[in-house]
């Protein structure tokens, strides 16, 4: 009986990938090399290049980071009114080439340590669109029964080519230099990216050619979809308590990856151990984004975060131990790879079940902008502990503190919310 029963919706969840798979795809190539990972993964080995270069110290081009963070806390909200109003096609596109060209001149600094900080800022406004923020709008739109695992592999790009770009990056400095790693890698993009989003990247009205019925469709759809407005999100505690939840979580995993290599120095690891330790990482981003995405379809999303989550703590405890142990370190950085793996497409999924689709590119760009905040303010406040202290320790006991109170937040979400769509839709 149970056979007969779940049939209908398995052919359903295999309809929905075989209409959906080319939104994913375009989705995991386009977030992968998108705003979101690639500065991020790259500037630990493009730093010590420029500090060659120019004589910059390390903590003054790490403030390159909080720029970009408060630039996509001012941006992503305006981003989502936009994805809504024009829709996201329109908005991946044109960032993905503005992106990439504003990465690209990096490469024509001349030793102005201003320019440099004005070009973080540059690239956080013109590549905004290039977040989850927008991509995973359309795979929300495409999928629901699946929702959660598609979810998860459109955001798969993050752990490839978090995984890939150091490796990439590290030899064509050696082999032609930092600026062009900058132009390589800056072409990745439009190369890969822009292409498939041509061909492959539609809403649930983008077989509509005509701008003015698109215009209208995108308007009937805003007056018919079922959820809240912006501004009965706000009324909402749900909201806030997301915000707070994400503030931690991302705080904690924020400073967490960009210090693993100090801590693992600090710890006594030598140089070819802490670059097989920390390749770990990627992978197991990976493993979090599949796993992740396949348990929110089928648990309740906020009791899957707190295991997923609050373990990692575990893994700030251990790397605080003086005595770290190779063993202690794989397990530690595992952990923490999984919980970077789940919050991307968790937060995308919550987003989608407590508010709904109505406003979704606002309410997901407004969360992403306070998410952008802790891990734009965790490497400064992790620099600066080290600095003060010499040791990661405390500031690593707090990253597991806040980890688990962020997961024990979500706990009170409760049950997924039912919006039922007007008569008209």
């Amino acid at each position: 009986m149970n056979m007969v029963n779940n049939a209908p919706a398995a052919q359903a969840g295999s309809q929905e990938f075989r209409r959906g798979w080319g939104v994913v795809l375009a989705a995991m190539l386009g977030i992968g090399l998108g705003l979101s990972p690639v500065p991020f993964y790259t500037i630990g080995m493009l730093a010590p290049e420029l500090h060659k270069a120019f004589g910059w110290e390390f903590s003054a081009m790490m403030v390159g980071l909080p720029i970009m963070t408060l630039g996509v806390l001012i941006v992503s909200p305006l981003v989502g009114l936009l994805a809504d109003r024009y829709g996201v096609r329109r908005v991946t596109l044109v960032s993905i080439v503005l992106f990439s060209l504003s990465f690209m001149s990096f490469a024509l600094n001349n030793g102005s340590i201003e320019l440099f900080y004005l070009n973080w800022a540059l690239m956080a406004v013109f590549g905004a669109g290039t977040l989850p923020i927008t991509w995973t709008r359309a795979v929300n739109n495409r999928f629901d029964l699946h929702k959660g695992l598609a979810l998860g592999l459109s955001l798969l790009g993050t752990g490839v080519f978090g995984f890939l770009v150091k490796p990439l990056t590290a030899w064509l400095i050696a082999d032609h230099g930092w600026r062009a790693a900058y132009v390589v890698v800056g072409l990745l993009p439009l190369v890969i990216a822009l292409p498939v989003a041509l061909l492959a990247f539609h809403d649930v009205d983008g077989s509509l050619t005509s701008s003015a019925e698109r215009r209208a469709a995108l308007a009937r759809r805003a007056a018919v979809s079922p959820g809240l407005s912006f501004r009965e999100a706000l009324r909402d505690y749900r909201f806030w308590l997301l915000a707070v939840a994400f503030v931690l979580i991302s705080f904690s995993v924020g400073g967490l990856i960009p210090n693993m290599e100090n801590i693992l120095k600090i710890a006594g690891f030598a140089r070819d151990d802490i670059v097989s330790l920390v390749s770990l990482i990627g992978l197991s981003v990976i493993f979090g984004r599949i796993a992740g995405g396949w348990l929110i379809d089928r648990l309740w999303a906020p009791g899957v975060a707190l295991v997923m989550i609050s373990l990692p703590a575990l893994a700030c405890y251990l790397l605080a131990d003086a005595q770290l142990t190779a063993n202690s370190a794989r397990i530690a950085i595992v952990l923490i790879g999984m919980a970077a793996g789940i919050e991307y497409d968790l937060m995308a999924f919550l987003v989608a079940r407590y508010f709904g689709m109505k406003s979704y590119g606002a309410i997901y760009g407004a969360q992403y902008g306070f998410f952008a905040f802790g891990a734009g303010l965790a490497p400064v406040v992790f620099g600066r502990a080290f600095d003060t202290t010499g040791s990661y320790s405390s500031v690593l006991l707090l990253a597991g503190i806040f980890l688990v109170i962020g997961a024990l937040a979500l706990l009170g979400l409760g049950r997924y919310r039912r919006f039922e769509p007007t008569a008209s839709s």
